[in-house]
């Protein structure tokens, strides 16, 4: 009887550390997830870098209008870059002030992206002390349901 029960412990051990695996697991999704829009986001910086390191005044460009429709447009001044500052506000910068604050962004993406990382790393390294725990508890439960059976074999044969 106390052996039905210890296992029925075990199991619900088992059934904790399951939930708390499929956790772990998500929040590891939600991170990757949010390192690829990282990732996504920091390689349009590139581009954009690349454009105005390559365009001057008077360059035609393709202006995004929406709905995958582009308009061309001749560059006026290549110094009046308007940069998103964030928050919903936006500056205009001369051609290298721009590409210094698209870099400084670069700079905190890659920063952003790095403790991510590093958070995802911490969680896996807790998942997989919780996939030992879960190991253990799986081989201490077979040596009970072995032990079980020894006995009730153990006690036919002495019949």
């Amino acid at each position: 009887m106390m052996g039905g029960g210890a296992s029925g412990g075990g199991g619900q051990q088992l059934q904790q550390l399951q939930q708390q695996l499929e956790a772990l697991d998500g929040e590891i999704a939600e991170l990757n997830e949010e390192i690829a829009e990282l990732t996504t986001e920091s390689s349009e910086i590139d581009e954009a870098i690349e454009a105005l390191e390559t365009l001057d005044s008077g360059s035609t460009v393709q202006v995004p209008l929406g709905g995958d429709a582009y308009l061309r447009a001749e560059v006026q001044d290549i110094d009046e870059v308007i940069v998103s500052l964030g928050g919903g506000y936006a500056a205009e910068q001369d051609q290298d002030t721009a590409i210094d604050s698209l870099r400084l962004k670069q700079d905190a993406i890659s920063e952003e992206v790095d403790e991510l990382e590093s958070e995802i790393d911490e969680l896996e390294e807790e998942a997989d002390t919780l996939e030992e725990q879960a190991q253990a508890i799986q081989q201490r439960m077979q040596q009970q349901q072995m032990q079980q059976m020894q006995a009730m074999q153990g006690e036919e044969d002495g019949e």
